[in-house]
């Protein structure tokens, strides 16, 4: 059934790509008819203007026939019926607009583009089970189908491009803007504004480290300030406004949702930490702090996400585990890793619901035994690959509209485009 769902939404996530790509496209066309309308106006304007002038210059050579001293003997004043022809007004062409014509489609069309899930019309047959054999055989399936989407997942990472982004240490933490735009930050507070080629645009310096900033869907920059416990807000004019005040807790992370526009932040305050739901204008519309059996979900929530089906996703730092919540804020599920020493850091989601997480352990690099990796996870928190390691020192990343994964390294200031798996 998790395969089925699947398919539907990378389906429907197709249709609508198809939607915008074909939206804009025709948008294209009428920007061109537009164009081509107002250099027509513009020739037509220029046509009466010079008949204007015309007439304007004939004007002033009748008055100055008729201002002559000698106007009875001035023959010209008398043949002026005969001799004097006016140029006729310029035709002109009255353009035809272009116009809309909305397309006929009923829920049975989209349906044909979508899919529909069935159930065969087939035989039903008995299922003869051997109580030791099915059950080992049924797991070997599974077992060799878990590692044939491993592999497919893993093996097909295409190297796109690596730049270095100016103005910073390290990339701890990246938020996609608009137009080809993107934001990283260091672990030192220096937060840049770059495009995608590495060229620096802004840059200003908080007092964040690591996923303390979101880009909004309107294109605006989102960042938290712990210090003054604020949320602040650049509009792309460049100008900072202060969006939320977090009174005694201190905001460490937040998202913008990108399904509504809400805005999610993690926070802490002395041994406690949340998460809070804030609509667009900042105002608090849910607190996540305890699961359904009274137990606290976050203790450092410092970086945070949103799934395609409304999960808040959050790495925690002293939790060792990324924490899911549903939209209403009931516990989902809580991954620790793979056995190994778990420290999750950048976080994000695919098209297809996929959750992929930075597993940075600190210690162990320092004793060189380093276990940075990116853990794949599905929908549902079940484990699914391990996609980049050691040699990609994965500490960010995110999933752009182009279906590219953009990582940031924890050692160096260099960001990686990968070609995301089909």
């Amino acid at each position: 059934m998790d395969k089925i769902r699947t398919s539907i939404k990378a389906e429907a996530e197709s249709l609508k790509r198809l939607v915008d790509t074909l939206a804009s496209y025709e948008i294209e066309q009428v920007n061109k008819m537009e164009e081509s309308l107002k250099e027509n106006f513009k020739s037509q304007d220029k046509t009466y203007q010079d008949y204007i002038s015309y007439l304007e210059e004939l004007v002033r050579e009748i008055h100055g026939y008729l201002s002559s001293t000698k106007v009875q003997c001035n023959p010209l004043i008398f043949a002026l019926p005969d001799q004097m022809k006016i140029k006729p007004i310029p035709k002109t062409t009255i353009p035809v607009l272009p116009v809309f014509t909305a397309g006929q489609y009923s829920k049975e069309d989209v349906t044909k583009l979508l899919g529909r899930v069935t159930v065969p019309k087939t035989k039903l047959k008995n299922r003869n089970i051997n109580p030791t054999e099915t059950a080992s055989t049924e797991f070997k399936d599974r077992e060799k189908s878990d590692m044939k989407q491993t592999l497919s997942l893993s093996s097909f990472f295409t190297k796109v491009k690596e730049y270095e982004v100016p103005g910073v240490n390290n990339v701890c933490h990246i938020s996609l803007g608009k137009s080809g735009r993107l934001w990283a930050s260091d672990d030192d507070g220096s937060l840049v504004q770059t495009d995608l080629q590495g060229n620096q645009l802004q840059k200003i310096q908080t007092s964040g480290d690591y996923g303390y900033h979101t880009v909004t869907q309107d294109g605006c920059l989102i960042y938290t300030d712990k210090d003054k416990k604020v949320i602040n807000r650049i509009e792309q004019d460049k100008t900072i406004t202060e969006l939320i005040k977090t009174g005694e807790w201190e905001p460490i992370s937040t998202h913008s949702s990108q399904i509504n526009g809400d805005i999610l932040v993690g926070m802490k305050k002395g041994k406690e930490a949340k998460v809070t739901r804030y609509n667009k204008t900042g105002e608090e519309i849910q607190n996540m702090e305890m699961d359904n059996r009274g137990l606290k979900l976050y203790r450092y929530p410092h970086y945070i996400t949103e799934n395609i089906n409304g999960d808040i996703c959050t790495s925690d730092l002293n939790n060792h585990a990324v924490v899911a919540v549903n939209k209403s804020g009931q516990h989902r599920f809580s991954y620790t890793g793979q056995g190994s020493r778990f420290v999750p850091c950048g976080i994000c989601t695919d098209l297809f619901g996929h959750i992929l997480v930075c597993n940075i352990s600190r210690l162990d690099c320092f004793l060189e035994l380093c276990n940075n990796k990116v853990h794949l996870l599905d929908q549902d928190g079940r484990f699914l690959s391990l996609l980049l390691t050691l040699q990609h020192g994965p500490s960010s990343l995110c999933v752009d509209n182009e279906n590219n994964l953009l990582v940031g390294q924890s050692d160096k200031n260099t960001m990686t485009v990968y070609k995301y798996p089909q």
